[in-house]
C-alpha cells in the first residue's frame, strides 16, 4: 500500500505514474479529496477519463478497487446488500427438524452476517488488508432519485443501516470516486456531500500527452495529425463529439493499420472507430474530411 500525496505536485506525479495526464485543478481536487477524507463527483461527456481516475489511484495506491456500475432501475439488493434466502430456508427447516422451539434465537441465527451478501457498497465499508478501497459510483446519473437518496447516508457518514442488523459503518473510509455524464442532474444534497470537478476535454498539449503515455506505438507525426484532427472535429456540429477514449482507440487502429500519416481515405475508412453515430459519420464523409484534414496539415506544416 502506497502512502498518500502530500502535496499537489505529489498527486499529479502518483496520477502520472499510472499515466494519466492529469491538469493542475484535477490534481487538486483529487489532493483535496484524499487529505480530507471526502468523495469526488466528476462530471463530464462520457470518454474523457473520469472512470480512469478511479482505476489509476487503485493501481498507484495499491488498493483495491470496488465498482458499482449505475443502470436504469438500480436498487438496494444489487448495491448494498441481500441475505442468502435459500441458506436461511435451509437453517430453519434443519432447526425445525432437531425440534428447536427458541424462535427470537432462530431469527438473530438466520438474520446474522453469517447469511448477510454484500454488494459493492457493504464491500467498501469493510476492513481490507491493503488499506481502504477506491470505491467507484459509475454512471449516477442512470439511476433514480430514490436510489441516489439512499447514498447520501454512504457519502456522508461511510455508514449503511441494515435493519435486521443495525448500522454497519466503516472503521476506515474508503476512497470514493462518483461518475456522472450529466444524462440528468444530480441532486444539490449529494453534491453537498461531494468535491466537485468537471472533466472536459483535453486541450491538443495535453492531449498528445495522453496519446504519448496510452499509445506509445504512434509514430510521432501520425499522433500530431491523430490529435489535430480530433480536436477539429470536436468544433463541428456533431451530435456525440468523441472523447479521449475514442482517440486513444482510433490511434490504436491506426497503428493496427501501419499507418505513418493521415490521408484522406484511411480517415474515412476508420471513421467508426471515432464516431459512434452513423449521422456524424456521414456528415464528416468526403470532402469535408479532406478539408479538416488540410487544415490540420497546414497548421503542422507552420508550427514546424
Amino acid at each position: 500500500m502506497a502512502p498518500l500525496p502530500t502535496s499537489i505536485d505529489d498527486t499529479l506525479k502518483l496520477l502520472s505514474a499510472g499515466s494519466y495526464v492529469a491538469d493542475r485543478s484535477l490534481a487538486t481536487v483529487v489532493f483535496l479529496a484524499l487529505r480530507m477524507g471526502r468523495p469526488i463527483l466528476l462530471e463530464g461527456e462520457a470518454g474523457v477519463g473520469k472512470t480512469e481516475i478511479a482505476k489509476v489511484l487503485s493501481k498507484v495506491l495499491g488498493r483495491t478497487l470496488i465498482r458499482l456500475q449505475c443502470y436504469e432501475g438500480l436498487d438496494v439488493s444489487s448495491a448494498v446488500y441481500e441475505w442468502n434466502y435459500a441458506g436461511q430456508m435451509m437453517a430453519i427447516r434443519l432447526a425445525e427438524a432437531e425440534g428447536a422451539v427458541d424462535r427470537a434465537r432462530l431469527e438473530d441465527d438466520v438474520f446474522s452476517e453469517h447469511y448477510l451478501v454484500k454488494r459493492p457498497l457493504l464491500q467498501a465499508l469493510a476492513p481490507d488488508v491493503a488499506g481502504p478501497p477506491v470505491l467507484l459510483i459509475d454512471e449516477l446519473d442512470r439511476t433514480d432519485e430514490a436510489f441516489e437518496a439512499f447514498l447520501l447516508e454512504v457519502l456522508s457518514d461511510f455508514q449503511v443501516t441494515i435493519p435486521e442488523l443495525g448500522v454497519i459503518k466503516a472503521e476506515h473510509p474508503p476512497i470514493v470516486i462518483v461518475t456522472s455524464n450529466r444524462t440528468r442532474e444530480i441532486h444539490d444534497a449529494l453534491k453537498r456531500r461531494c468535491l466537485y470537478h468537471w472533466v472536459g476535454y483535453p486541450n491538443a498539449e495535453r492531449e498528445l500527452q495522453i496519446l504519448k503515455a496510452k499509445a506509445p506505438r504512434a509514430p510521432a507525426r501520425l499522433s500530431r495529425e491523430i490529435v489535430g484532427f480530433v480536436q477539429a472535429i470536436r468544433s463541428q456540429d456533431l451530435f456525440k463529439a468523441p472523447g479521449v477514449a475514442e482517440t486513444l482507440d482510433w490511434a490504436s487502429a491506426l497503428v493496427e493499420l501501419d499507418a505513418v500519416a493521415l490521408d484522406p481515405a484511411i480517415v474515412s475508412d476508420t471513421l467508426g472507430v471515432l464516431l459512434k453515430y452513423q449521422d456524424d459519420i456521414q456528415r464528416m464523409q468526403g470532402s469535408r474530411v479532406k478539408a479538416i484534414l488540410d487544415e490540420v496539415k497546414a497548421g503542422a506544416t507552420a508550427k514546424a
